[in-house]
């Protein structure tokens, strides 16, 4: 199988599962009319933070971790997202300066302390 036909296997693959999807939804959309509830989950998990879901899944998984951690708190150092990620603080201090080169972090000297904050 060469490399075109691959990506028509997967797109045929995730137009079936948009199908299934899609009938899926039906369904539940039925069932919750049927018994008067709502199946579907009302909080969303990122909803509170300033990145939206798509920019953080879009983000490698060592610096979403870091994000995430800098939205719950607003403003933080380097020494007090490795506090909560479990990190050391100079890798935490580089995650958070390639957040920033991506122009999803802002950095704000005060003193000797950097603090590291979400761009609104």
């Amino acid at each position: 199988m060469n490399g075109e036909d691959k990506v028509k296997l997967i797109i045929n693959l995730l137009k079936e599962i948009n199908t299934t999807l899609k009938s899926v939804e039906s369904i539940l959309g039925r069932l919750e009319a049927a018994q008067g509830l709502n199946l579907r989950p009302t909080d969303n998990l990122y909803a509170d933070l300033p990145l939206d879901v798509v920019t953080l899944l879009s983000l490698p998984d060592h610096l979403r971790k870091t994000a995430i951690v800098l939205s719950k708190k607003g403003e933080a150092t380097a020494k007090e997202i490795a506090e909560e990620t479990g990190k050391a603080r100079a890798v935490e201090s580089s995650y958070l300066n390639q957040l920033c080169t991506m122009n999803f972090v802002n950095k704000k000297r005060v003193g000797r302390a950097v603090y590291f904050y979400v761009k609104q």
